[in-house]
């Protein structure tokens, strides 16, 4: 006769069967989630599974529920920006803190260039993963029409930049940017220059535009002399701000749409010998740690992680469970003033 308990061995499959006095096959719609299970037998199974202190085995349970237990946050950046940039960070924390209540586990694949892009696109194909949540996208990222196409469970960070039916998460960027361009007019400047951010990216388009519309509702045409690109990073946002006074010596203001480009702006205005904000007035956006650290304390434009990943989260999981409806959620940003505007 099997014995049930003070085996070495972990319990099995079949020891539950035998104390709950069902089938194997019953345990295993009860184990995997099934609905087809009498009530009674369902008790039975589930008071089997914790006097044994049973674990399902992940592997078989995969072969029955094709299911990884698994999500793969994809970053369209190279392994650099990716660990060198606080903001990623904090993205895979609030990713980690959303999911820490469910089942699922997360991967972080980095995809930047079209040989990445296709070893991921071929290991999400090949079902190690669930589902898959998309950020940093630029324009000639091919993961977006690949994994749609193949009808993996899809959540992108950003409003897709094809217009494509997807589901996706993003913060009000151009409304933002408004905001800051208006408080720096508000404060009484008029030649306000912008580092942008790559116009391959959404969020990088939008910010742009809402510091347009800005100047627009106020009155004031575009200059050409006040806009540098910039790439997200903070050597990015130096040169772009060393730029900007070669071109327009006579700005008074500057919104840059990263922190981190930011940061280097405010080194590059140190060094030129002009005082912030009494020379030129900084706004910045993401309200990263550093906004509160730079010197001077940076004014910026907080996107609530969050709960922006939390959204991401859920519809990503209720895609895995088959809800086939495709959403949209953006999320409203603030202006946080701090002594730099």
């Amino acid at each position: 006769m099997t014995t049930l308990a003070g085996r070495g061995s972990s319990p099995t499959l079949d020891e539950v069967a035998q104390l709950a006095g069902v089938s194997r096959a019953t345990v295993s719609r009860v184990v995997n989630g099934s609905p087809k299970v009498r009530p009674e037998a369902r008790r039975a199974v589930e008071e089997a599974v914790a006097r044994l202190r049973y674990v399902p085995n992940p592997a078989a349970r995969s072969l029955v529920t094709r299911r990884t237990d698994t999500i793969a946050l994809v970053l369209s950046e190279s392994n650099t920006q990716v660990f060198s940039d606080p903001f990623f960070a904090r993205v895979v924390r609030e990713l980690s803190a959303a999911l820490a209540d469910t089942e699922m586990n997360l991967v972080l694949l980095a995809a930047r260039g079209e040989r990445e892009q296709e070893k991921v696109a071929r290991y999400v194909r090949q079902g190690h993963v669930d589902g898959v949540i998309l950020m940093s996208l630029h324009s000639q990222d091919t993961l977006p029409a690949v994994l749609a196409e193949a009808q993996v469970p899809l959540v992108l960070s950003g409003r897709p930049l094809d217009g494509r039916s997807v589901c996706y998460v993003d913060a009000d960027n151009a409304g933002g940017a408004r905001d800051a361009t208006e408080h720096l007019l508000a404060g009484g400047r008029r030649r306000i220059a912008t580092v942008s951010g790559p116009q391959d990216m959404i969020a990088g388009i939008d910010r742009h535009a809402g510091y347009r519309a800005a100047l627009e509702g106020a009155g004031i045409g575009p200059d050409p002399a006040l806009v540098a690109a910039g790439d997200f990073t903070e050597a990015g946002g130096a040169r772009a701000m060393a730029a900007l006074l070669e071109q327009a010596p006579d700005l008074d203001a500057v919104f840059v749409a990263s922190d981190a480009m930011a940061v280097g702006a405010l080194r590059t205005l140190r060094e030129a010998g002009r005082s912030v904000p009494g020379d030129v007035a900084v706004v910045g956006f993401d309200d990263a740690a550093a906004a509160a650290t730079s010197d001077p304390p940076l004014t910026t434009v907080a996107q609530p992680l969050d709960e922006m990943t939390r959204h991401m989260t859920d519809l990503l999981l209720r895609q895995v469970e088959g809800d086939e409806e495709v959403q949209a959620r953006v999320c409203p940003t603030r202006l946080v003033v701090r002594a730099s505007a």
